[in-house]
């Protein structure tokens, strides 16, 4: 049962929601980006590179996250990164695509705003012409660092906010909540965009709140320590607030302790907008299928649940209304 169950995932339409393109930075290209930019890096092969990703945090990781991401340095490096991404997961049978990137992570090394968006966007506009898969762009700020430098961050954008969907908050959770960001993200819906956050992965179901109440969120990013709090669960259920859980991410950096222990479950017979997510597959083990599979292997899920999860995806995208019709026709269809 449980491999059928896997190969009706594999079959179904999905969207991805919560995916750090600098977190599908593959070993092997990690390599070949240093080659060919001369940097160095302090590993001496693929396999010295894949015994480092033994996080016990999310801080553990994101100190390797910002290490990797110094290759990345032209156009064609934000191009080849992208388009590598969006050719692994259409094996996936996913559809479409809201990304997030780290421009912060780029501009504080040098390189300019526009060198890393224009690689991004080309890779978005060509996996589009030839492949059909659409794709939205989310504009991420780091919260480690302070509230001006997300503002300037802004400042930088307002060339691209044509081709920007959204903004973002991601990095490290604990010490900074969504609090630090309420006047940059008013500024960022008063453009027009809208606006996600990462909040309960680490952080309290607190920080949740904040994310609603102050950042005014369209969608929430992980939001697991939410169901610690039965009020927030509710208000989460009634708003239909759409989750972009990674089930391989949480279990990668010990947010659960072993994969049938993961919340997703019972996030849908809860009746939360659960999705299913890679957040950053290179270092976490694994792409969208990887993590149907090991939440399938893992957890009681039914054919309806594993439907309802791809629906899911497409219903909390920043699609048009009737974009999310056709790919919800589509997987009624399998």
């Amino acid at each position: 049962m449980t491999a059928e169950l896997i190969e009706y995932a594999a079959r179904l339409p999905k969207a991805e929601l919560h995916l750090h393109i600098e977190g599908s930075l593959e070993p092997e290209m990690l390599f070949r980006l240093a080659g060919r930019n001369k940097v160095d890096i302090p590993f001496g092969s693929v396999e010295a590179v894949r015994a480092a990703y033994n996080f016990s945090n999310l801080q553990d990781f994101l100190d390797i996250y910002y290490q990797g991401m110094r290759v990345l340095l032209t156009e064609e490096d934000f191009f080849d990164l992208t388009m590598a991404y969006l050719n692994r997961v259409r094996a996936d049978n996913v559809r479409h695509v809201e990304i997030f990137f780290d421009p912060q992570g780029h501009t504080q090394r040098g390189v300019p705003f526009d060198t890393a968006i224009s690689g991004i966007l080309t890779a978005l506009s060509l996996s589009k012409a030839q492949f059909g898969v659409t794709s939205k762009l989310i504009m991420c700020f780091l919260r480690h660092l302070p509230e001006d430098d997300a503002f300037a961050t802004l400042k930088q954008a307002e060339g691209w906010l044509d081709r920007i969907e959204a903004v973002g908050l991601d990095s490290s959770e604990t010490g900074h909540p969504p609090s630090k960001f309420e006047r940059v993200f008013k500024a960022a819906r008063d453009h027009g965009l809208k606006c996600v956050a990462h909040a309960g992965e680490e952080g309290p179901p607190d920080y949740v709140r904040e994310a609603l109440d102050l950042l005014h969120i369209d969608r929430l990013d992980h939001g697991n320590r939410a169901l610690e709090d039965e009020a927030l669960v509710e208000r989460l259920r009634a708003a239909q607030m759409t989750l972009t859980v990674c089930p391989l991410s949480n279990l990668k950096l010990c947010v659960v302790d072993d994969m049938t222990a993961h919340p997703l479950k019972r996030m849908l017979d809860l009746g939360l907008n659960a999705t299913v997510n890679s957040d950053d597959p290179a270092y976490f083990g694994g792409y969208v299928m990887d993590n149907f599979k090991a939440v399938i292997e893992a957890l009681d899920l039914s054919r309806d649940d594993i439907k309802t999860l791809a629906k899911n995806s497409f219903a909390g995208s920043f699609l048009s209304e009737s974009e999310k019709r056709a790919h919800l026709a589509a997987i009624d269809r399998i």
